[in-house]
């Protein structure tokens, strides 16, 4: 029987968050070395420089394509999956929009800025809210 969201106002646990990251940045870890074997097996066994512009912004692409894929396909990474989480709109609770997805994208990367401050905010916000929710106009719900 599935079970319903957690809409009882209760934001889901910071270390929950942390926990469904930490997850995510695994199965990163995975596609970039797949990535990486890709394209240094189209320069015939040469190593790619790590300075290389044109290579970090094929791994951020990547990236953004792993966490848009997922929330717009079901609101879930594969870490959000473990830890039972989901991102939903915050006013209607629908899928995320692709303006949300992509605001949602960029300001995480900013909140880890600052040692995770844009994290840590869920704290002090009333309603969980860390930098990414509050600039995306989404929330996470606990399943």
């Amino acid at each position: 029987m599935p079970t319903s969201p957690v809409l009882d106002g209760r934001p889901v646990a910071l270390g929950r968050r942390f926990a469904a990251i930490f997850y995510d940045a695994l199965a990163l870890v995975g596609v970039w070395f797949i990535a990486g074997g890709l394209v240094v097996a189209l320069h015939h066994g040469e190593a790619v420089p790590a300075s290389s512009v044109g290579f970090s912004l094929y791994l951020f692409a990547l990236s953004y394509a792993y966490f848009a894929v997922s929330w717009r396909r079901g609101g879930q990474t594969l870490g959000m999956k473990t830890w039972r989480i989901k991102v939903v709109d915050a006013a209607t609770l629908a899928p995320l929009s692709w303006r949300q997805i992509g605001l949602r994208y960029a300001v995480a990367l900013l909140a880890w800025l600052p040692l995770g401050f844009g994290y840590w905010w869920a704290l002090t916000d009333p309603l969980g809210r860390g930098w990414p929710d509050r600039a995306s106009a989404t929330r996470l719900i606990r399943l």
